[in-house]
């Protein structure tokens, strides 16, 4: 979580100043937030550990991580503040829908396009590229009017929550069927 906190002031920054090293602690943040999630779920099995409780910590950290990764790609050059606040919410969603079909009997579900792990590679990669390309190749030019690459990616996960949201619900009402 204290990462992706990390990764969302670094992002929002970069609309301020252009430090390359601000893309790359983005970057960082979000695949840190991923090896460390994976690490604890994988500790909690290997060791019996895991619980009810733990699952409840679990949660929480990820919807803090979500939000402070795509309020900061809101805020970030190129981004766009709505957008951001948008694929927070469908970030946030995506999981709430996971989670009610769990607690209505259904094993969890994952499916993407876009789970946890692929958002965070939506924002990893825009983060990489920014980080190695000049700001004017970081925008996209549509008849007259450009958009920036963080836009574009805010975008994609929201497009792709939308169709994981659609899926999930479809796969849940089957398994309690």
């Amino acid at each position: 979580m204290c990462a992706c906190i990390v990764a969302g002031i670094a992002l929002g920054v970069t609309s301020v100043a252009d430090y390359r090293i601000l893309w790359l602690i983005a970057a960082l943040g979000a695949q840190l937030r991923l090896t460390a999630n994976m690490l604890d779920g994988m500790v909690a099995l290997a060791s019996g550990r895991a619980s009810k409780v733990g699952e409840l910590y679990n949660e929480i950290p990820d919807r803090v991580s979500d939000a402070a990764v795509f309020i900061g790609a809101g805020f970030a050059w190129g981004g766009n503040i709505a957008l951001g606040y948008i694929a927070t919410i469908l970030a946030v969603f995506t999981a709430y829908v996971r989670a009610a079909g769990k607690i209505a009997g259904a094993p969890n579900e994952f499916c993407g396009p876009m789970a946890k792990q692929h958002r965070m590679l939506v924002i990893t990669m825009i983060a990489v590229y920014s980080a190695v390309t000049p700001p004017s190749w970081q925008t996209i030019t549509f008849n007259d009017s450009q958009i920036g690459l963080m836009t574009l990616g805010l975008a994609v996960i929201i497009v792709g929550c939308v169709i994981t949201v659609i899926r999930r619900l479809c796969r849940i009402a089957r398994a309690l069927k």
